[in-house]
């Protein structure tokens, strides 16, 4: 699922080639796409019809359009979900779920999305904390890493008096937003800690550490394009990122530890993967 730099490259390039424009017509092709929008398909387009793209914003995985009527297109990517913009007579994608059209008559804006997890809906603006705006829907996610407001203190203390497995907290998108599975093993790696590790025995230091290492490695990321491992991450242009030559733990079972030597291993978690270097990361019951 694309994490926080993913979905910040997308959002960069819908603001670029969206924002300042109107819409003039839009068309769902799949209904699911749109099964957020209680009022259905034909409300959608119907509500969508003249409104202005103000700007462009993102909190963790969420990204949404703000609208000139205080309402918001809230964009949710899921697991394979695309935004493309491009030429209107551009050859139709196959998965191809919703098209915005726009009266400038330039490139359209297309919503695919080959498992159809992901989705878009309308929503309305609701003002926060420093004079900011948010879908509904976002209320309950915390500020990320990478937003200008984020609080480290918070992290820092909310994740010590936390009961669960390190991983676990960090993929908490109430407590910080925008890390999944890939960011999260590469900043435990550079952090030296174990997925498995309890939260309250992380030091101050480690959470700092783990903060900051999660922060730069989602900024690398970030600089790359993202990580593409398939065709189902893509820029705004199609195009794939090319983070994932530069990863140290997450898919890279039986290779060996950048740093050590030692041979990476991937264990089960939450009916997913995680991957650690037996070494540098040991594990919290062998901890002195």
């Amino acid at each position: 699922m694309p994490e926080l730099p993913e979905v910040e490259v997308v959002r960069r390039g819908v603001d670029k080639w969206v924002s300042g424009r109107t819409i003039d017509s839009t068309k769902v092709f799949h209904s699911r796409a749109v099964r957020n929008h209680i009022a259905g398909p034909k409300d959608f387009a119907k509500r969508l019809k003249g409104r202005t793209v103000t700007s462009v914003n993102r909190r963790g995985k969420f990204m949404w359009l703000n609208l000139d009527d205080d309402h918001a297109l809230v964009t949710h990517l899921g697991m394979s979900g695309q935004v493309l913009v491009q030429p209107f007579d551009a050859e139709l994608e196959k998965h191809l779920r919703v098209r915005c059209t726009f009266t400038d008559g330039g490139r359209a804006m297309h919503f695919v999305d080959q498992r159809t997890f992901g989705g878009m809906a309308i929503e309305e603006l609701i003002e926060v904390d420093h004079n900011q705006q948010v879908p509904e829907c976002v209320l309950h996610i915390a500020r990320d890493p990478l937003d200008e407001f984020f609080e480290p203190e918070s992290f820092i203390t909310g994740i010590r008096k936390k009961n669960t497995q390190v991983k676990r907290a960090i993929l908490d998108q109430t407590l910080i937003s925008g890390i999944g599975n890939i960011y999260a093993d590469e900043a435990l790696w550079r952090s030296k800690i174990h997925w498995a590790t309890p939260t309250q025995r992380l030091t101050r230091g480690q959470a700092q550490t783990l903060l900051t290492n999660a922060t730069e490695v989602m900024t690398e990321a970030l600089g790359q394009g993202g990580t593409s491992f398939d065709a189902l991450y893509v820029n705004v242009n199609g195009e794939s990122g090319y983070f994932s030559r530069e990863l140290n733990a997450y898919g890279r079972e039986d290779e060996p530890c950048d740093r050590c030597g030692s041979i990476i291993v991937r264990e089960a978690f939450a009916n997913r993967s995680s991957f650690r270097c037996p070494r540098c990361q040991r594990s919290p019951r062998t901890l002195s």
